[in-house]
């Protein structure tokens, strides 16, 4: 017998699942064809529903409107559909003369109401096949899932072995369904349309011609994109076999689909409109969302999870989705299993969102609080059992003082892009404010059995029991790059006995799926090669290390280093950037410091003035006040308006470039970001988090390009290539290597037992509470083994200093991964915790200045690498834990100033051009030869010289001009450069007039 291989085979698989799991076939022909093409719905199922389940509210419309109640009451439904949207309807109902009519009952979470049972077993799941749908034409849909009528889900169908993919299923949806049809209009009838062949499925809920935007929804294959074989089945089996059948469609509808609402804004940043989307989750988020809950409902709460999805994944989706499910969530005697679901996140975005979200689920006010004020309102939050709480992590340690009593109460902290910063004393705080773990519970678990233990030491197990793992706190922690910290203390420990995420969806299933953009496509690097001259006659001993990084500062400082990167990142900007995403496109500078970010900032702007470049304007964003020499910048001065309203203003088509120091480079989600100029070096995590601003997709956007003039494509590749597909970790921590540290610290002989204990009975008797009294004694104690400290030589207080620092983060950490006690420890923890904060700064801790003793004598940019940083398929990579091995001091070695100049100009230097030669001494020695200049600096002071000097000088640029006209152009282009060379030369040539 020969193998059905058609489409209309697969639409017959499909089918016979569909019916075997809930769902009635129906064949729309005749009457019920004629009523579909005109009202997009099925009306006989729609009023069969009706009848069945509210039939007395039927009853006072048909009185009401009379003989033709029906099309009055249809009428009514398709101008709600219209005016509310769908997803409106679908939870809330149509309100028509004073009754409310239902057109679907979700499946009610406990079985206690009976008559909500029986309603929501009258719902009426059919489905059609070759559904024609128009009257203007004769195309017809492969398959329609209607719920009482309504076609919410639409699929079409292709079969590789007709030469057809999901691609063909996707154009068709494009090309072929016009969006005015009745049928097709944005949250009217359907919710979500599936393109669908044997291997993969993608989704989109408003078609719109060319412009529709297809998601993935995929499970993945081997960290990539697709779907795993199945024996004996479709690869995509799950669509049909689980997503959608009866009750994961209901769950979906009323659980999870809703309609954000985003603010156009004019180039002024006025709201001029609004723009909506109908979110249906991905797999990746609902699968992640569901088997969260289904895992906190069979193990009960006490559990961590680490989540670790893709930067541009969807991650505030996903949050909120599960903050509402977890409010929602109840054990089987019907008690809610959280008093509330905390979120810790930084982004602003988040909130509204979140607000929204579930708002539009539970149609219900005051679930969610955001803390935007202090911790008072924080502790009200609490206490008050607000459902959903959304705050910082910065604000847990100062409820303390707050509150008091959380006895029994249970709380689902769920952490937004957690990593080892989430750890340590701030969430040791909200650990030791949450809890209800016992002493004796801390007792009975760990095994400990001291009967003479006194009241001190008792209290201080209870603080560690605290600190660690809870029966009343469920932790959910987010993250695209989780650290070995990060992965120990929130992953699940798996057969192999080492920790890992709970749920995945990697960077390389997002990019090949084209849901996230591959932001190291087009990569190109460039090198700076430099000079630097030795300006003084002497040759003065200086720190190898901070002169080393001081003369890199001084040259990356440097007018001319940060006017020749700001000609390139504009020029490559107008002429590349500025036409992709149909002219939109946005591109973001990365700075090495706040001061970096200030200069760029002066000279990017008067670059565009100079040229007369209209159409591009900046905006920049650092925190604080920086000071460059005695003149202060902020943000908000340099940029006219406010830090918050910074987001919006970049978004609109105002501006178009962003220059950041340290702000902006994580959670920051503006699809139109494409290029980024990198001037910062990069590694690791902060590489990932600062590139991945790009990868978000958006109509029109298919490349992004990164001109890094810092780091090496391996670096970044080695950044990346731990988050490209699953990311574990090699072993787990020992806490036995605190012991190590201790031994390392005890040859110093800073502390005694004595002063330990002391410290920790003024700590134990503050309690909560602040006592001035204690700080003068804390003082007192901690200050002896200050003294002790100050006797040490360099050597040895900079490697006290960071072996103490060590154990105390070790510490911390430990705390929070393994069960484990010992008093001693704890106590030293305590003390060192202050000592600390009490050493005096090092010698090496100090400034130095030397931009007076050096000169920037040449200097290039020049392209080194252009093309893709191919990261490789290997199944994953596991992390080393983070070491704790000793801090021993490398000694800081002095050295002559001129050898550390010939190491530096060695790496950075090369065989320079007439055109990169920046020194002044063509120049200098022109004026040095000139009568005028001698006579004039001879007969006349230093500040009348300057006059004379400033108005010859350009005599002389332009006469060397077609010598070296790269350099002389700067001059006569750049006022601030020629500024600079002019008054630093005229110095020189005084002085040398003037012996």
């Amino acid at each position: 017998m020969a193998i059905d291989s058609t489409e209309k085979g697969f639409e017959i698989n499909i089918e016979a699942s569909l019916l075997e799991n809930g769902y009635i076939k129906r064949i729309l022909e005749g009457e019920a064809s004629r009523l579909f093409k005109q009202h997009a719905m099925d009306v006989e199922q729609l009023f069969s529903f009706l009848e069945d389940t509210q039939e007395k509210s039927l009853g006072i419309l048909k009185r009401t409107y009379g003989a033709d109640y029906k099309q009055k009451v249809l009428n009514r439904i398709c101008d709600q559909l219209k005016r509310q949207g769908l997803i409106h309807c679908l939870r809330h109902g149509i309100k028509d003369r004073g009754v409310t009519l239902k057109l679907i009952y979700n499946k009610p979470p406990t079985n206690m109401n009976q008559l909500m049972n029986d309603l929501y077993h009258k719902n009426r799941f059919t489905m059609s096949r070759q559904v024609f749908y128009s009257s203007k034409h004769n195309n017809s849909l492969d398959m329609v899932l209607f719920i009482n009528g309504l076609p919410l889900v639409v699929m079409e169908l292709k079969n590789q072995f007709t030469g057809q993919t999901v691609e063909d299923a996707m154009k068709q949806f494009k090309l072929d369904r016009d969006p005015n049809e009745e049928l097709f209009k944005f949250n009217e009838r359907v919710a979500v349309y599936f393109a669908v062949d044997p291997d993969e499925v993608f989704m989109t809920t408003e078609l719109k011609k060319e412009k529709t935007y297809f998601l993935p929804f995929n499970k993945g294959h081997n960290g990539g994109k697709g779907n795993p074989n199945i024996d004996g089945n479709y690869r995509v089996h799950y669509l049909w076999e689980e997503i959608l059948l009866p009750d994961s469609l209901l769950d979906i509808l009323f659980r999870f689909v809703f309609v954000k609402k985003d603010d156009i804004l004019d180039s002024d940043g006025e709201v001029i409109g609004e723009r909506k989307m109908l979110i249906f989750p991905r797999f990746h988020q609902l699968d992640a969302v569901r088997r969260l809950e289904k895992d906190v409902k069979t193990k009960s709460v006490g559990q961590n999870y680490l989540i670790q999805h893709s930067a541009g994944s969807g991650k505030t989706n996903s949050i909120s989705w599960l903050a509402h499910r977890l409010a929602k969530l109840h054990d089987e005697e019907n008690n809610a299993m959280f008093s509330s679901v905390i979120v810790i996140t930084d982004r602003r975005v988040l909130d509204k969102q979140l607000q929204d979200a579930v708002y539009q689920l539970e149609h219900k006010a005051g679930m969610v609080e955001r803390i935007n004020k202090d911790s008072t309102q924080l502790a009200q939050a609490i206490t008050g059992e607000t459902r959903i709480i959304i705050t910082t992590l910065q604000k847990f340690p100062f409820i303390m003082e707050k509150v008091s009593d959380f006895a029994r109460k249970k709380y689902a902290v769920i952490i937004d892009e957690a990593h080892s910063s989430q750890g340590g004393k701030a969430s040791t705080a909200l650990t030791n404010i949450l809890s209800d773990k016992t002493l004796e519970d801390a007792y009975e678990e760990d095994r400990i059995a001291e009967e003479n233990i006194d009241n001190l030491d008792e209290q201080i197990v209870e603080t560690i029991m605290k600190s660690g793992k809870q029966d009343n706190l469920s932790f959910f922690a987010f993250t695209a790059t989780p650290k070995p910290k990060t992965i120990e203390k929130f992953g699940t420990i798996g057969t192999d006995g080492k920790p890992h995420a709970f749920h995945e969806y990697t960077m390389r299933q997002a990019i090949e799926e084209g849901f996230i953009l591959d932001v190291l496509s087009n990569y190109t690097t460039y090198k700076t090669f430099y000079k630097i001259a030795k300006q003084v006659d002497e040759d003065p001993l200086v720190s190898q290390k901070q002169a080393t990084k001081k003369l890199a500062q001084y040259v990356s400082l440097h007018p001319h280093n940060i006017a020749q990167k700001t000609e390139i990142i504009i020029e490559h900007y107008r002429n590349f950037t500025r036409h992709k995403i149909g002219g939109r496109a946005k591109a973001m500078v990365v700075t090495a410091s706040r001061l970096h970010a200030v200069r760029y900032k002066i000279a990017f702007d008067q670059y565009i003035n100079e040229r007369g470049y209209d159409d591009l304007k900046t905006v920049v964003a650092f925190s604080g006040i920086v000071k460059d020499g005695a003149i202060p910048y902020s943000e908000p001065d340099m940029n006219g308006f406010s830090e918050k309203e910074l987001p919006d203003k970049f978004n609109s088509d105002e501006y178009r470039v962003l220059l950041v120091a340290e702000k902006y480079q994580t959670g920051f989600d503006e699809p139109l970001l494409h290029t980024m100029y990198v001037d910062k070096p990069l590694s690791g995590i902060k590489a990932v988090q600062t590139l991945s601003r790009l990868n978000r997709t958006c109509p029109g956007k298919d490349d992004t390009f990164v001109l890094d003039f810092v780091n090496d494509p391996e670096d970044i590749k080695s950044s990346f290539q731990p988050y490209y597909e699953t990311t574990g970790l090699e072993e787990v921590t020992d806490p036995n290597i605190l012991y190590d540290l201790q031994a390392e610290l005890e040859p110093y002989q800073i502390f005694t037992e004595e002063e330990i204990q002391a410290v920790n009975e003024l700590e134990i008797k503050g309690g909560f509470k602040k006592s001035t009294k204690s700080q003068t004694e804390l003082n007192a104690w901690i200050d002896k083994g200050v003294d002790r400290f100050k006797k040490l030589n360099e050597e040895e207080k900079e490697a006290f200093k960071g072996s103490t620092t060590k154990f105390v983060r070790t510490y911390a950490f430990i705390l929070q991964i393994a069960t484990f006690i010992d008093v001693e420890l704890h106590k030293l923890y305590i003390f060192l915790n202050y000592l600390l904060r009490k050493l005096p700064r090092s010698n090496k801790d100090k400034d130095i200045y030397m931009a007076d003793d050096v000169a920037l004598q040449y200097y290039r940019n020049q392209k080194m690498f252009e093309g893709s940083i191919e990261l490789e398929k290997t199944g994953g990579v596991d992390l080393k834990p983070t070491s704790y091995g000793t801090s021993g001091a490398v000694e800081d070695e002095k050295v002559r100033l001129s050898s550390i100049l010939d190491k530096l100009n060695e790496r950075f230097g090369t065989e320079f051009t007439e055109t990169d030669f920046l020194s002044r001494d063509q120049v200098k020695e022109d004026m040095l030869k000139s009568k005028d200049i001698q006579q004039k600096a001879k007969n006349n002071t230093k500040d009348n010289f300057k006059f004379a000097f400033e108005k010859s000088f350009m005599n002389f640029v332009i006469d060397r001009m077609s010598s070296n006209e790269k350099f002389f152009m700067k001059i006569l282009e750049n006022e601030e450069f020629k500024n600079y060379i002019m008054e630093d030369m005229m110095n020189e040539v005084y002085s040398e007039m003037n012996p």
